[in-house]
């Protein structure tokens, strides 16, 4: 029996959206939308198997619906542009996974499903599942089309057949358009009649049977509402109308056309990637990457030559090192400061030449060869090239092992001409840089449960192929740089970085782990207290964690309004919570266990894992090549993300302590960089007054945009002022900043027109840099990093209108990122001409942290403010707050 799934596009796609936190890429490209249509999508594949699949859209505002009704729809928020970004997303991920989508002027999804609806049902044969989030689709429901409603966002869905409709509601599907007719819908701006609602209007069709009894019938009904009924008949004739699917739209779609014959898993795996989907990526078992055939390419990497060395054969490696340019250090596993190193492969040229030595043999203490080699990784005077130098020097130092004068790396070389290409893989920056195509690290280890470690020969010939791809790209990626006017960036700021990176990380932070469960059980006896409170609220003890039981007490014991539902209950969600908190301090009681509970699981339990038992410390460990705008990003564990907010988060850092008695944390923190680095760009009059004149920004924004004086301003005037001064650095629309703020987006969209109007060399500022990017197809930073920007020319709005934001907001953000990172390594200079023994431990966005002697804490307070406010000469002054503290709580 054939199976056919059809989809209506915009609602699932809002409904994901809504359902789904806020979630990007790379390139920032948001992503929560499409993630959940996907995931949507894969689950209905795997549970029904369908033969047959297609995803309707609306095309366009104008309908026929309009010309009856001008004020069809009217209603309506303007689609934040956040979700708007994501449509174009949708449609390729379709494409790769080989689902038909179809959309035609004029007509709604719905209608183009119900059409299709009513063929398979004159064709026969064939089984339909329409799934939606709009319950106006239930009236297709009948024999062979069920009709499944969306519940939780899209994680879960409520199958209705005929028996199922009558069961919920106690109307056939036919009727569904009566109850729209007199219930209305506010969503689509159908009037109905005012005042009834869906009980009502239920009531009236179990007894009248259909809108036109119920006017024919309206004398009979009692009271107000028959007067209602009668006054309003001719809206709710035209209500039932726009509210009945239009099942005859012209289609030139045959059944082949939309036959679902698989994915495209290549395809699939593309968009995966470009997108960031790894948990999809991990369960669907996709392909590794393609990384080309060659067919482009302008020279052969062949080789003269490979060979794997032994104890015996050693000495031909030390003989040929004079000559070798590159190196490719294996590193197995995700956290260097864990993985395994498996070997290393030298590359020589004229003749090209490479070696491959397993890293046992290098340890080797008794081999003489071997000691030769490890003193020339050492050494200083030389100039090679290796791919992930910051990686790779963190891996070999935890082995005793050191490793200088590198002086090019191509994966940064890679990441810096362009920040959003996602394959920086060595067989990736192969095929991207016109050299034959070389077996991905999956085609030759396996992936997941399936790597191993394949036989000695194919390892050694797979570690000679990279080290001699290093060498090829060398020059080719040198030339770009210099080309893209990135040759200075590179040099002086990154190629640098990835040492002091690597050193930072080394030498680690310090845990008091007594401290750390003395306040984990701190959390646990304030848990405790916390629950018996709540229980004494309620009158009864549950089980707090379980939804079921919370909802239960919530809504029906306290009687609490209801704020959302889904398919197994209540909704007990942060959002609803934080709704219902001015209701019961039961509410409040709840979201403070919550915030606790997660402090000990993630902070207090989490933390003591990365605890190293030989160091007592964490090592955490920087990415240096994944944000687009050259941001650092910490794993293993991330110590960017400790909370700060709540005094409670902030004292995780009580247990972040020097790693020698008498020592001192030092913090040194930028103050608002991002403004500064705004005032300077825009070169706003307002703005670089402010900052010179070292006036409280948010304050100033607040009299400037409300139009009062300092003394009137108030603390909520400041906080929206605060809200819409970030969210002008991070391109915020109208609808992220209703969510930060609470308020609507016609609020919002006033507030940004305001700011703009205060604050006009920002506005031009904005103008003039998108201009640049169409002109260029890309923007820079001060220190002329590049970020490339396609779609600023696409002819899709919404693409288009996601480039522009990004275009305003990365020369803002990637150059306060460059100024942190550039004072990051003249702080490590200075601090080593100085020969002072203070160490850096870590970047936390705009803030370093060091551990200081006692006898150096003055030096040292004086030395990083002034070179941190010093990295960069802008037109107003770089700020910088430093203090000590005998942890790093007291430091902040």
């Amino acid at each position: 029996m054939s199976k056919l799934i059809l989809i209506d596009g915009n609602s699932i796609a809002y409904r994901a959206f809504f359902a789904l936190p806020l979630l990007s890429n790379a390139k920032g490209l948001h992503t929560n939308a499409a993630y959940g249509f996907t995931t949507m999508l894969l689950k209905l594949v795997e549970e029904q198997n369908p033969s047959h699949f297609l995803v309707a859209f609306d095309a366009g505002k104008a309908t026929f619906r309009h010309k009856d009704y001008a004020e069809y729809k009217g209603g309506r928020e303007k689609t934040p542009p956040e979700l708007s970004e994501q449509f174009p997303l949708i449609k390729e991920l379709l494409a790769a996974m080989g689902i038909k989508q179809f959309e035609l002027d004029g007509y709604e999804a719905d209608d183009i499903i119900g059409t299709l609806t009513r063929l398979a049902y004159e064709d026969g044969g064939m089984d339909v599942i329409v799934v939606t989030g709009d319950k106006d689709m239930l009236q297709l429901v009948s024999e062979r089309v069920s009709v499944a409603l969306t519940r939780k966002g899209v994680s879960e869905i409520e199958l209705y057949d005929p028996a199922r409709l009558h069961e919920k509601y106690g109307l056939k599907p036919q009727q569904i358009i009566d109850l729209k007719g007199l219930m209305g819908d506010a969503s689509d701006n159908i009037p109905g009649i005012p005042g009834v609602g869906e009980k009502t209007a239920l009531k009236l069709l179990h007894e009248y049977g259909s809108v036109e009894n119920v006017l024919e019938q309206a004398a009979n009904i009692k009271g107000k509402l028959g007067e209602k009924v009668s006054q309003h008949a001719d809206s709710a004739r035209m209500s039932k109308e726009l509210a009945t699917i239009f099942r005859e739209v012209p289609l030139e779609l045959g059944w082949d056309d939309i036959r679902f014959q698989g994915y495209d898993r290549q395809a699939m795996a593309d968009m995966f990637r470009k997108l960031e989907f790894k948990s999809l990526l991990e369960k669907m078992d996709l392909p590794a990457a393609d990384a080309g055939t060659g067919a482009a390419e302008t020279e052969r990497l062949e080789l003269d030559s490979m060979q794997r060395m032994t104890g015996d054969t050693l000495g031909e490696l030390v003989d040929a090192l004079p000559a070798v340019a590159a190196l490719y250090v294996e590193v197995i596993g995700d956290n260097p400061h864990t993985a395994d190193v498996i070997g290393i492969s030298f590359a020589a040229d004229e003749p090209l030449r490479s070696y491959y030595v397993p890293f046992g043999l290098l340890q080797d203490e008794s081999c003489a060869a071997a000691g030769q080699v490890r003193d020339w990784l050492a050494a200083e005077d030389k100039s090679i090239a290796v791919y992930d130098l910051h990686r790779s020097i963190v891996a070999l130092d935890w082995r005793g092992m050191k490793l200088g004068g590198v002086d090019f790396d191509v994966q940064l070389a890679g990441y810096l001409l362009d920040p959003t290409e996602s394959t920086l893989t060595l067989d990736g920056l192969a095929a991207r840089y016109g050299l034959p195509s070389l077996p991905s690290d999956e085609a030759v280890y396996g992936k997941g449960a399936k790597f191993q470690l394949p036989p000695e020969d194919k390892l050694s010939d797979h570690l000679c192929l990279k080290a001699a791809a290093v060498l090829r790209l060398t020059s080719r990626l040198k030339d770009a740089l210099e080309k893209d006017g990135m040759h200075r960036l590179f040099y002086e700021l990154e190629l640098p970085l990835a040492s002091v990176l690597a050193a930072m990380e080394r030498k680690g932070f310090r845990v008091d782990t007594e401290e750390l469960k003395a306040y984990g059980r701190e959390l646990q006896a304030r848990l405790e207290e916390i629950m018996q409170t709540i229980y004494d609220e309620a009158g009864t003890e549950f089980n707090i964690n379980s939804p079921k039981q919370l909802g239960e007490i919530l809504f029906d014991k306290l009687q609490l309004p209801v704020i959302k539902k889904t398919k197994t209950g209540y909704s007990t969600d942060a959002e609803v919570l934080e709704k219902l908190e001015p209701y019961h301090p039961l509410v409040g009681h709840i979201l403070n266990y919550r915030t606790l509970a997660k402090l000990q699981s993630t902070y207090v339990e989490g933390l003591l894992k990365e605890v190293r038992p030989d160091t007592g410390k964490v090592h955490t460990y920087y990415k240096q090549t994944i944000a687009a705008t050259g941001r650092l990003s910490s794993q293993y564990p991330n110590l960017q993300n400790i909370p700060i907010r709540l005094e409670e988060g902030r004292k995780i850092r009580k247990v972040f302590v020097p790693s020698e008695p008498g020592w001192r944390i030092v913090t040194a923190d930028y103050s608002q960089i991002e403004l500064r680095v705004l005032a300077h760009i825009s070169q706003d009059e307002k703005l670089i007054e402010a900052f010179r004149e070292g006036l409280d920004i948010h304050t100033k924004t607040a009299m400037d945009v409300f139009g009062v004086a300092e003394d009137e301003v108030d603390a909520n005037m400041r906080r929206q002022a605060k809200a819409v001064n970030f969210g002008i650095v991070y391109g915020i629309s109208d609808y992220g900043l209703s969510q930060n703020l609470n308020i609507t987006r016609k609020d919002a969209a006033k507030f940004i027109e305001q700011y703009f109007a205060a604050f006009q060399g920002v506005r031009r500022y904005m103008d003039d840099i998108v201009k640049k990017a169409r002109e260029h197809g890309y923007v820079t930073t001060l220190l002329q990093r590049r970020r490339y920007l396609p779609e600023i020319k696409a002819s899709n709005f919404n693409l288009r209108s996601f480039a522009e934001r990004t275009a305003m907001n990365t020369p803002i953000q990637g150059t306060a990122a460059d100024i942190i990172k550039l004072a990051m390594v003249q702080m490590d200079e200075r601090m080593k001409r100085e020969n002072l023994r203070s160490r850096m431990l870590l970047q936390v966005h705009d803030e370093l942290v060091f551990e200081v002697p006692e006898d150096e804490v003055g030096h040292m307070k004086k030395l990083v403010a002034e070179v941190m406010e010093q990295a960069i000469e802008l037109d107003v002054p770089l700020k910088v707050d430093v203090d000590d503290g005998g942890n790093w709580y007291e430091a902040k």
